[in-house]
């Protein structure tokens, strides 16, 4: 993991923003209709809800997260049409650890 990157994606206030909404996805984002029944990607919101909740285009918000995923602190799952983001939550820890161990 590149801590540089990560901090870097982390420095905008939406893709901050973004991660602290996915830690209780529940609590921020409606339920995700789109996501079939058999799909175990729990957890995961689809780029339009995120979309909505900033206010941004989905382009833009694409862009932030796959940022977030090549800083490792995203996974995302495609079924269908729609892409699924959800927290790492190993790749946040390790991120967290590498930092204590750096700074």
């Amino acid at each position: 993991m590149d801590i540089l990157l990560t901090i870097k994606a982390l420095s905008n206030e939406t893709r901050f923003n973004i991660l602290e909404w996915l830690k209780h996805p529940e609590n921020h984002f409606g339920p995700q209709e789109h996501m079939p029944a058999t799909c175990d990607f729990r957890g995961g919101i689809c780029v339009g809800s995120i979309s909505e909740k900033t206010g941004l285009a989905q382009s833009v918000v694409s862009g932030y997260l796959v940022k977030l995923q090549k800083a490792g602190l995203l996974e995302s799952r495609r079924s269908g049409q729609w892409t699924y983001y959800r927290r790492d939550e190993e790749g946040i820890n390790h991120f967290i650890e590498q930092l204590k161990k750096e700074l």
